[in-house]
């Protein structure tokens, strides 16, 4: 990917900071007690194309997105694959979870993770509890 698909706009720098500012409890939780200190390197709140994407790990091509109860509406679901459809057009892979199952399996979400860095094949909706 070019630097040029990175739209870090002076309005982007400055909406990700805001967000990195008032991460969600889900957000912080699995940026502090996993992903910081993961071994491969992952950046929260980062501008890629016209989108700001959780976190991601540029090394692994991977996405992590966490979605709230507004997720699961039409409108926003179509929001999601098309930003999905775009990261993966740009060699990304995404994983979403339900800030749900960030506070009820903690631990099967970075076991997921950690499969999703092992194995290039993983990717899509995921879900700790099989949903």
């Amino acid at each position: 990917m070019e630097m040029d698909d990175y739209r870090y706009t002076t309005f982007a720098r400055s909406r990700v900071k805001d967000l990195r500012k008032s991460m969600t409890p889900y957000e912080r939780h699995l940026w502090y007690d996993y992903l910081k200190s993961c071994p491969r390197k992952f950046q929260r709140q980062k501008a890629i194309g016209p989108y700001i994407v959780d976190f991601v790990c540029y090394a692994a091509r991977l996405i992590i997105e966490l979605d709230g109860e507004q997720h699961g509406e039409e409108d926003a679901y179509l929001h999601d694959e098309a930003r999905t459809h775009y990261m993966e057009q740009h060699g990304f892979r995404v994983l979403r979870f339900r800030n749900h199952d960030v506070n009820t399996h903690f631990e099967g979400v970075c076991q997921t993770i950690e499969r999703a860095l092992e194995d290039k094949n993983i990717q899509g909706r995921m879900s700790s509890d099989g949903a």
